[in-house]
């Protein structure tokens, strides 16, 4: 069946909105997520970075970031974009505007679990503001924008953004942690590792399942049509590959955590879940179902490995946020060389390392503007009351306070 250009305009523009609107939902599957994991006297501060920043990253996209990324300008950055009309691949430019924008606050959200429990508010609203505006579209601009850097990334391969997303919210969230330090009482003086539990299981797991639907138009609406038979076998075949995937990191990783530790660890399967979402993203489109679960599976034990070397590293990351975003964003990146016929794993080393080396030592230099100047981290006492109480003064469980430090 052949559509015509009117109606392939319409189902195209309107595919992109509704798998934005999922895409905005993720939003509120990392808040239930980074909410769960952190504990209760800090649960406002979460919360609160989650819904602004979301809010941050829309408002800076929207006047800075979407013409750095694919406007009209040069190899390193686009300019002079406007949003109205109809996209080069045939859809209406402000619906891709809205589809590209909340995986600008995807990566964001990123950042805000790595950095929970110490950070001061406002210098991290200040650093979203700099990764949303500049940091993020520069990048995109060489990938998605099709610049390839001129020609230092020709080949590169990442379907909706293992890296491009993933990854890149991973190496800003390395690059604050490092120069914000861990929780008091994560690590002791002999350098033994004390787990912090989360506060809240039930919202962590939540949290995880509305994410795994967001994924669906994270990954399905990176289809860019819906206009055509072809385009509605590929959107089937890349939700398929997205769910099935997720289910085989859960498993992996439940199997795992009872091979080494004896027991199933809901924290880790979740973690599990979601690497596996990450793995695929940067190639739903290509693997057979039985290969998307290979992905997603090994997805799934590197998070089990890659949590408590982070740990041993004293890289204190409160949610597991660079363990399912970094290093899964990374493995996704290379399956796609590996697995996928024409494309080099030589072209995917080289996005991942341009790309990677560019996001961290950006991020770095401005979370050491930040560190240096109006401080990152709150005080001693502040983190020991709760962040909560000092930055919001509002507690999110009031009836259920606990004494001065749980």
């Amino acid at each position: 069946m052949e559509f015509s250009a009117e109606m392939k305009y319409v189902l195209d523009s309107f595919w992109l909105l509704i798998s934005g609107c999922l895409v905005m939902w993720m939003a509120a599957g990392f808040a239930m997520l980074e909410a769960g994991l952190v504990r209760t006297k800090n649960t406002t501060a979460i919360l609160t970075k989650n819904i602004t920043l979301y809010a941050l990253a829309c408002v800076a996209y929207y006047y800075v970031g979407y013409n750095l990324m694919y406007g009209n300008g040069n190899d390193f950055v686009g300019s002079g974009l406007m949003m109205y009309g109809t996209s080069a691949d045939g859809h209406s430019l402000l619906s891709d505007f809205f589809f590209q924008v909340v995986f600008v606050a995807t990566a964001a959200s990123i950042v805000s679990g790595t950095v929970a429990e110490r950070i001061k508010f406002w210098p991290f609203m200040g650093f979203i503001l700099v990764l949303t505006a500049v940091i993020y579209p520069i990048q995109g601009h060489w990938s998605w924008g099709g610049t390839s850097l001129g020609g230092m990334i020709d080949g590169f391969s990442d379907f909706a953004g293992s890296t491009i997303v993933h990854s890149v919210g991973g190496w800003a969230a390395l690059a604050g942690v490092l120069l914000l330090g861990a929780r008091k009482g994560k690590f002791g003086a002999d350098g033994s590792i004390h787990p912090i539990p989360g506060s809240n299981l039930p919202l962590a797991t939540l949290g995880t399942f509305v994410l795994w639907l967001g994924w669906f138009g994270f990954n399905g609406g990176s289809q860019l049509a819906l206009g055509s038979k072809d385009d509605v076998d590929a959107i089937s075949a890349v939700i398929a590959n997205t769910n099935i995937a997720a289910c085989a990191g859960a498993l992996a990783a439940m199997v795992l955590t009872q091979l080494l530790y004896k027991k199933v660890d809901l924290t880790m399967v979740l973690n599990g879940a979601l690497s596996g979402l990450v793995a695929i993203t940067a190639g739903p489109d290509y693997p057979s179902m039985n290969l998307a679960i290979l992905i997603g599976a090994i997805g799934g034990l590197l998070v089990v490995l890659a949590i408590p070397l982070f740990d041993k590293l004293k890289i204190d990351d409160p949610v597991g946020a660079l363990s399912v975003h970094l290093v899964n964003g990374i493995w996704g990146t290379l399956a796609v060389g590996i697995f996928k016929p024409d494309v080099a794993l030589f072209a995917q080393i080289k996005g991942i390392v341009v790309i990677g080396a560019f996001t961290f030592l950006s991020s770095l230099a401005v979370w050491a503007v930040l560190k240096y100047t109006v401080g990152i981290r709150v005080s001693e006492e502040e983190e020991y009351n709760g962040v909560d109480v000092s930055e919001f003064g509002l507690h999110a469980y009031p009836e259920f306070v606990e004494r001065q430090g749980a």
